[in-house]
């Protein structure tokens, strides 16, 4: 066999000696670390709590292995081509019950979403499962979407002045609202339709109306939205953090970093005075607080106009002995409309994941309500166990229909997670360049995560691989605006 061309010589010693350090452990971090390490450059990850992952959390509740946070990504290629090359193909499954339900409506306690709907709008607002929500005013001022001239249709980026002008506020507040709550933390005001619903404004114009539009981008897009692994998220860490040791790279947990400084050596990662970690390559890949404290230095305070924006989101998850959820009479997610309580929404976790309901075994189910709480507000800790486990009982009771009294409860967990802006949020794109802009524009600098790409496993994982890309191929060529 010949020997490589010299060229490609000096590329593989370039990048051997071109140090990564990424600030981190998250899955971005963990996959931007993985991008830069597969190609031979020494990796460095520095994660301040004593575990890795971040969303994808897992812990141990009444005995069974459970998905904390996030437990599923949006169907995806940039997740799946990850989930391949770690092998972990043969593990993906979809949910057994996709039912999504909302809770809090005036007349019935809940109802399921209509399986003809996009973003809660309903192609036909005279079915039954669309009046349930709405009553028979409600579809009848839904009709005179039917009726409204074409001319002014395809030009309203606001998803609630949309779905408001077009189909009136009972589908807005009672079908719509509590989706983009529940799923993105933020209301309908803050919603992009071009980027919540790609298509929606051009089927728009083209059928004449917000029903028609929704049933022709319908068309075509049948099947499960959401893809996970048999057996947990925590299988795509655990690949990751291994494929990471194999490559030679260093995770280190309880590493803590409150400043990086760029000097003629590249850049170092300190905790006060000691140095953690030194690098040609910085990626940040820290929380929305943790990164706008180390970038701002560097990249500007245009960076707080993304991590000021996100909220928190608490997840209670419950194990309890309930047969009466073993039929998953409310389906595995149900949200509830706004200001109707206290939770945003709960996913029945023993509904969706056939893997999790043979792992409880009939009767005992698990349940996670998510509470939000908006930037600025007080920390969970602020809500003593006793009460935050009450809370979520209680919520869970009411929303499933199941009364689940405190003796039924056999294992709990807290966990509070940051909950950026989805990319679908209004101003999201514009600020996001903006953010991008500046940290592209210095050197061997990098930024992921949920709160710049937008929330979501999909969003993450996609931009993680892109801006690893970006830089490396920047320090490996010499080009700063490469990739």
């Amino acid at each position: 066999m010949p020997d490589a061309p010299e060229p490609f010589d000096d590329l593989l010693t370039h990048a051997h000696e071109t140090r990564v350090v990424v600030v981190g452990a998250g899955i971005a971090g963990l996959v931007a670390a993985w991008e830069c390490a597969r190609v031979g450059m020494p990796v460095t990850v520095l994660e301040a709590s004593d575990d890795v992952g971040g969303t994808v959390a897992t812990a141990e509740v009444a005995g069974l292995a459970l998905d904390i946070g996030a437990d599923c990504w949006s169907r995806s290629d940039a997740v799946r081509e990850l989930v391949e090359e770690l092998g972990l193909t043969g593990r993906v499954i979809t949910p057994a019950d996709e039912g999504t339900w909302i809770a809090g409506l005036p007349r019935d306690a809940a109802a399921p979403v209509p399986a003809d709907a996009v973003l809660g709008i309903p192609a036909n607002p005279w079915d039954e499962s669309a009046r349930r929500f709405i009553g028979w005013s409600g579809a009848w001022r839904a009709y005179l979407d039917r009726l409204r001239p074409p001319l002014t249709i395809g030009k309203e980026l606001n998803l609630a002045r949309l779905v408001r002008t077009r189909m009136g506020d009972a589908v807005l507040e009672r079908m719509v609202a509590p989706l983009t709550a529940g799923r993105y933390g933020i209301s309908p005001d803050a919603v992009d339709v071009s980027a919540a619903a790609p298509g929606l404004s051009t089927a728009l114009t083209r059928t004449g109306s917000l029903g028609g539009a929704v049933a022709d981008l319908l068309v075509g897009r049948r099947g499960p939205a959401v893809e996970s692994l048999d057996g947990g998220m925590r299988q795509l860490i655990d690949a990751l953090v291994t494929r990471l040791a194999d490559l030679g790279a260093v995770v280190e947990t309880g590493a803590s970093v409150d400043v990086v400084v760029r000097d003629d050596d590249g850049w170092r990662a300190l905790d006060g005075a000691e140095e953690r970690a030194r690098g040609d390559v910085l990626i940040v890949a820290a929380s929305p607080h943790a990164a706008a404290r180390l970038l701002a230095p560097h990249a500007g305070e245009t960076v707080g106009l993304m991590t000021d924006a996100a909220s928190t989101r608490e997840i209670v998850t419950l194990v309890v002995d309930a047969p009466e959820l073993d039929a998953a009479p409310r389906g595995s997610q149900i949200y509830r409309v706004p200001g109707s309580g206290p939770a945003s929404g709960l996913v029945h976790g023993t509904a969706r994941w056939e893997w999790l309901a043979r792992a409880a075994g009939p009767g005992r189910h698990v349940v996670r309500v998510a509470f939000d709480r908006p930037p600025g507000s007080a920390a969970a800790s602020a809500t003593s166990d006793t009460e935050a486990v009450a809370a979520a009982r209680e919520e869970a009771s009411a929303v499933l229909g199941v009364r689940i009294d405190a003796d039924a409860v056999r294992g709990w967990h807290r966990a509070e997670f940051p909950l950026p802006l989805p990319a679908s949020a209004l101003g999201h794109d514009e600020r996001a360049a903006g953010v991008r802009s500046a940290v592209t524009a210095v050197p061997g600098l990098a930024a992921v995560g949920a709160w710049l790409a937008g929330s979501g496993l999909a969003a993450v994982v996609g931009h993680a691989r892109a801006e690893a890309e970006r830089v490396r191929r920047a320090a490996l060529w010499g080009s700063a605006s490469a990739g």
